[in-house]
C-alpha cells in the first residue's frame, strides 16, 4: 500500500485514531504545564529559583523511581485502563496545583506533594503507552504508526509551548494549570474507549515479574547496549539543554532570543524526522538508529566553538531530524522483538536506564562550567556522545539485527491477535 494511503487508513482506524487523539491532547496539556508550573511557583510569596528547582525535582524523581513498578503493573492489567488511571491521577494533581495557586494558598510542601503525584502518574503512564501500540496496530504497520504518533505529539508539544506563554500572560499560571488538568481528563475519556485488552496474565509476585522483565531486557544485547549508550547521551543533552546551551548563548550569541531560535529549530527538525522515519525502510534498524545519534554532538561542538547562530540552527535542525528517526526505529524494533506479555516491563527498564544519569547531567553541568569553562564542557559533552555511540557500534547485535518482515493482518480483533515474530523500544 502506498505510504499516503496507508497513513489515511491508519487515521480511519478507530482504535489508532483514539490513541493518537488522546496523545495529542495530553501532550498539548503538558506543553502548557512546562511553562505554567514554573511561573506558578515563581508567582508565590517567597518564591526563589531554589524553590522552583525543588518542585521540579519532586516531579522528576518519581518518574525515575516508579517507572519499573509502572512496567510491572502494565504487564499485569489492561494497559489502556492503566493509562486512563494515570491520566485521572495526573488530572487530580494538576487540578490541585491550579486550585492552590488560584486561591493564593500554596505552601511549598503542598506543591511538592502534588508534583510527586504528577510525576508518579507519568511513571505509570509511559510503560503502558509503549506497550499498547502493538495491541492497536498490526505488526506490519508499526513503524508508520509510531511515526504518525511522533508527528502528532511533536506538533502538539510545539503548539502547547507556544500557547502556554499566552495563556499564562492572559489568564495567569493557575488557569493555565487548570487547562492542563482538563487535557488529562479529555485524554482519559478518549483512552477509555480503546478496546485493547490482552489475554489473561499469569499470576506471579512483583519481584518475579521484575526478574522476568530483566531477563527479557538483558537477554538482548542490542537492547541493553543502546540503553547504556543513551544513559550517557541523555545526560549530555540534558546538560546542554538545561545549563550549558543557555550559558553559551548568553556568552557568545546575545542571549535568550538566539537560544530560543536554536531550540525551535531542533523541534522543527524532530517534526520532519518523525514524518521521514514513518516512511523509510532499513534492513538494520538498530545500526541506523545508533548512527542517527551522532548528529546530536555537532550543535554542542559548534556552541563550544562560538560558531554563528545560523550554523548552529542548521545543525540543531539536522539533529532534530536524526533524533526522531532514532525514536521511531527504536520504538518499532522494540515492539517487534520483545514478547507482548513483557513489553511494558522491558520498556520500563529502557526508561529507567536511559534517564538514569539525566539528573546528574543537570547537577554537574553548572559547577563544571564554572570550574573548566562552558565551551570546554560543551566539547566534553559532544565527545561523550561520540564515544558512547561508537562503543555501541562495537556490539555485534547492534550492527547485525535485521528488521523482521511481518505479515500484514486485518484490523479486526487486534487486541487478541498473536504478535508477529520479531517485535520491541528505547530512550
Amino acid at each position: 500500500m502506498p505510504a499516503a494511503l496507508d497513513q489515511i487508513s491508519l487515521w480511519r482506524d478507530r482504535q489508532f485514531a483514539l490513541l493518537l487523539s488522546a496523545r495529542i491532547v495530553s501532550v498539548l496539556g503538558n506543553g502548557f504545564a512546562r511553562v505554567a508550573l514554573a511561573f506558578a511557583v515563581l508567582s508565590l510569596p517567597g518564591a526563589s529559583p531554589g524553590r522552583l528547582s525543588l518542585v521540579l525535582a519532586c516531579q522528576a524523581v518519581p518518574q525515575l523511581a516508579f517507572v519499573l513498578i509502572g512496567g510491572v503493573i502494565a504487564d499485569r492489567m489492561s494497559r489502556s485502563r492503566l493509562m486512563v488511571t494515570a491520566d485521572v491521577v495526573g488530572a487530580l494533581a494538576y487540578a490541585g496545583l491550579a486550585a492552590a495557586v488560584l486561591i493564593g494558598r500554596a505552601p511549598l510542601v503542598l506543591m511538592c506533594l502534588l508534583a510527586v503525584v504528577a510525576g508518579t502518574a507519568t511513571a505509570l503512564f509511559a510503560p503502558a503507552m509503549d506497550g499498547v501500540v502493538p495491541l492497536v496496530v498490526p505488526a506490519g504497520r508499526l513503524q508508520r504508526a509510531n511515526g504518525l504518533l511522533r508527528v502528532g505529539t511533536n506538533v502538539s508539544l510545539l503548539l502547547g509551548l507556544a500557547l502556554s506563554g499566552v495563556a499564562v500572560a492572559w489568564l495567569g499560571p493557575g488557569w493555565a494549570l487548570a487547562l492542563n488538568a482538563g487535557s488529562f481528563v479529555l485524554s482519559a475519556v478518549l483512552t477509555w474507549f480503546l478496546r485493547v485488552d490482552a489475554g489473561p496474565r499469569k499470576k506471579a509476585s512483583g519481584w518475579a515479574d521484575l526478574r522476568e522483565g530483566w531477563q527479557e531486557f538483558s537477554a538482548r544485547q542490542w537492547l541493553w547496549v543502546v540503553v547504556c549508550q543513551y544513559a550517557v547521551v541523555v545526560a549530555a543533552l540534558n546538560a546542554n539543554a538545561g545549563v550549558l546551551g543557555p550559558l553559551a548563548a548568553e556568552e557568545h550569541l546575545g542571549g535568550a532570543r538566539a537560544w530560543s531560535v536554536i531550540v525551535a529549530a531542533q523541534a522543527l527538525g524532530a517534526l520532519l524526522g518523525a514524518g521521514l522515519a514513518a516512511r523509510i525502510r532499513v534492513r538494520r534498524p538498530i545500526l541506523v538508529a545508533v548512527l542517527a545519534t551522532l548528529p546530536s554532538a555537532v550543535p554542542l561542538a559548534l556552541l563550544g566553538a562560538g560558531a554563528p547562530v545560523w550554523l548552529i540552527v542548521t545543525a540543531m535542525f539536522c539533529s532534530g531530524v536524526a533524533s526522531d528517526v532514532f525514536a521511531v526505529l527504536w520504538s518499532t524494533t522494540v515492539q517487534r522483538e520483545v514478547p507482548e506479555a513483557a513489553l511494558s516491563r522491558v520498556s520500563s527498564y529502557d526508561w529507567f536506564g536511559s534517564l538514569a544519569f539525566a539528573p546528574l547531567g543537570l547537577l554537574v553541568a553548572g559547577p563544571a562550567a564554572v570550574a573548566w569553562g562552558t565551551d570546554a564542557m560543551l566539547f566534553g559533552c559532544a565527545a561523550l556522545i561520540v564515544v558512547a555511540s561508537g562503543a555501541a557500534l562495537l556490539a555485534p547485535q547492534v550492527r547485525g539485527l535485521r528488521a523482521a518482515e511481518p505479515v500484514e493482518q486485518p484490523s479486526a480483533g487486534r487486541g487478541t491477535e498473536p504478535r508477529a515474530v520479531g517485535e520491541e523500544a528505547a530512550g
